[in-house]
């Protein structure tokens, strides 16, 4: 495996979700899948409420140091649902995080966070040969936890004051991860989720 191919942001199919390598035009959609300020709550940024602010989000993501960002787009309707990333990555360490996700409300509890991340492992465990694929999480965010929980993931601990949260304060940060130990069990468990 090359390490450039960690870096590269290949586009994936499923029944409910296509993940495409986020660029600048989504940016509309962006701003349509982004009506609710509560799916921004734990974001580092607010909820974009113009096209130029949408750009400037999109711009945000392609600007993250190693990072792949997709657009998580719904199979159904061909809208943008949201964003999700593979950041941190480390093709030494064979690691990477996966986060920077939003779904807009009405995307939610869909199958598309759950086919999103089956396809997201796979392409980790499969395709790159990751050890270790980690989520990060604020310890407030309790949506979020339980969302990750459900995915097979196992809570390793607690990074204390870790990052800044948008209003100033010092966030404590969930982790938790999946090894390729584990990867087989977990996929059997999303791919179950999903046939539901």
């Amino acid at each position: 495996m090359r390490p450039s191919q960690w870096y590269e942001a290949q586009d994936m199919f499923g029944d409910h979700v296509t993940l495409t390598q986020l660029r600048p035009h989504h940016a509309e959609g962006v701003l349509a899948a982004s009506g609710d300020d509560d799916v921004f709550a734990w974001m580092s940024f607010d909820r974009p409420t113009t096209l130029t602010e949408a750009e400037a989000v999109v711009a945000r993501y392609l600007a993250m140091p190693d990072t792949n960002a997709w657009a998580q787009v719904d199979t159904k309707s061909g809208e943008l649902a949201g964003i999700t990333t593979f950041y941190e990555i480390n093709p030494e360490r064979r690691s990477l995080i996966i986060g920077g996700t939003w779904l807009g409300e009405r995307f939610q509890r869909t199958g598309i966070n759950t086919e999103s991340k089956l396809m997201l492992l796979t392409h980790a465990f499969d395709t790159l040969g990751a050890v270790r694929v980690a989520w990060e999480t604020d310890e407030r965010n309790e949506q979020s936890q339980a969302a990750i929980e459900r995915l097979g993931a196992t809570r390793e601990g607690l990074l204390r004051k870790h990052k800044p949260r948008k209003d100033g304060s010092w966030r404590n940060t969930v982790i938790y991860s999946v090894t390729d130990d584990e990867w087989s069990q977990v996929r059997d468990g999303l791919r179950s989720a999903l046939d539901r």
